[in-house]
């Protein structure tokens, strides 16, 4: 199906209003989203990609329809795991709790101009030379087997750019609200925000090397691979504040996107042999290979998903992970007073880290002592309380 650029300017419209509309009515004044106020968010914008997505299948058919849902399922799963690496950045740059939206919503906006940058350079790559679905297909195979290697995300602030920027540019130690430039001794420099935003930005160009592949391996239909993109990331700022916490307890996830990968990956090669023009393969003739339905994706990727949550959600080991370093992260930012300049967010952060204890407590040894770090972790703890009792002593 052909899409008319009259459908493609309406779809850029809404897309833009919809980015829009996050930083007027939610962005622009720094606080703290309510668990509440992220649900209905997280919903919302799950409930819009739902309705284009039916949209789609009425006015564009099953095929083109089931690609859709297909792309944007594979792409949301991505997205989730790419959240591990903003809790890692936003935590090492001691964003404050009330500013971290802003950063979110930055990486969400700079994802989708990467994105659709690659996804327009696929496209033309694809028309051109058949032999690209080899390379994506092996693309998606490497980058299955590193999702399975320990700390695959490993998401250091401290990159290059970083570094330089660090180097050439006079840059505060403190934040000013969510200020990009401060004045310090008279003199104009850098915030950690611009830093934190740089580091965001960076590592948005190497998730997009990962996710546009995948989405080529499920469709070709440009029209699809970018609006399942952008609608995949509509509401990851929302989601971000509605899971954290729960992100540790996914301990599965890499597998279960290693797997989806590897399946995208394998699918992409089989289209390649299916479509060779390559002199060293079969004399650049066609290699009769199955190919994969959009249906069967489709199924694989939610049946994995589903093993993969569902796992990761009964796990005792899981559960014990998630309780350990939440426990340590809400130590750590209750020590750490550049943390949030809400005393409201402070006390629910004690709050937090209370509860977490009891839950500990109640575990078997076995899963408690597997953590790392376990004494430092302790000593954070106790650190927390004794500041606690000389706070409530004031």
């Amino acid at each position: 199906m052909t899409v008319s650029p009259l459908i493609w300017g309406v779809t850029i419209v809404v897309i833009l209003a919809l980015l829009a509309f996050d930083y007027f009515f939610h962005i622009r004044k720094a606080h703290v989203p309510q668990l509440k106020e992220a649900a209905i968010w997280s919903s919302i914008y799950v409930g819009i990609a739902i309705i284009f997505g039916i949209l789609v299948l009425i006015y564009g058919g099953t095929a083109m329809g089931s690609e859709y849902f297909a792309g944007y399922i594979t792409e949301k799963a991505l997205s989730v795991d790419n959240l591990f690496v903003f809790l890692i950045i936003i935590a090492s740059f001691r964003v404050p709790r009330e500013d971290q939206q802003k950063v979110l919503l930055f990486g969400i906006v700079f994802s989708l101009i990467a994105r659709t940058g690659f996804i327009f350079l696929g496209a033309a790559l694809i028309n051109s030379f058949a032999w690209v679905f080899y390379a994506f297909g092996l693309i998606l195979l490497i980058t299955a087997g590193n999702l399975i290697k320990p700390d695959h995300g490993g998401g250091q602030a401290d990159n290059f750019m970083i570094r330089l920027a660090r180097k050439f540019f006079h840059t505060s130690e403190d934040y000013d609200g969510d200020k990009l430039f401060t004045m310090e001794n008279g003199k104009k420099v850098l915030t950690p925000m611009l830093l934190v935003m740089v580091a965001i930005g960076g590592t948005d160009i190497l998730f997009a090397l990962d996710s546009i592949p995948a989405i080529f391996g499920l469709t070709q239909n440009v029209y699809i691979v970018f609006t399942a993109t952008a609608f995949s990331l509509m509401g990851l700022r929302q989601l971000y504040f509605l899971i954290d916490g729960l992100l540790d307890r996914l301990i599965y996830l890499s597998y279960g996107l290693a797997a989806i990968l590897a399946f995208i990956g394998v699918k992409l090669i089989l289209h390649a042999l299916h479509e060779n023009n390559l002199p060293f393969v079969n004399d650049g003739q066609p290699v009769p290979v199955v190919e994969i339905s959009t249906g069967l994706s489709l199924t694989v990727i939610i049946g994995v998903l589903v093993v993969t949550i569902v796992a990761s959600l009964l796990s005792k080991a899981g559960k014990a992970q998630t309780a350990i370093n939440n426990a340590r992260r809400h130590a750590v930012n209750y020590l750490d007073l550049s943390y949030t300049a809400d005393p409201a967010e402070r006390e629910r952060i004690y709050n937090a880290l209370r509860e977490e204890e009891r839950q500990i407590e109640h575990m078997e040894p076995k899963y408690r002592n597997k953590a790392k770090d376990v004494d430092r972790i302790r000593a954070q703890v106790a650190e927390a309380h004794k500041q606690h009792k000389e706070y409530l002593a004031r």
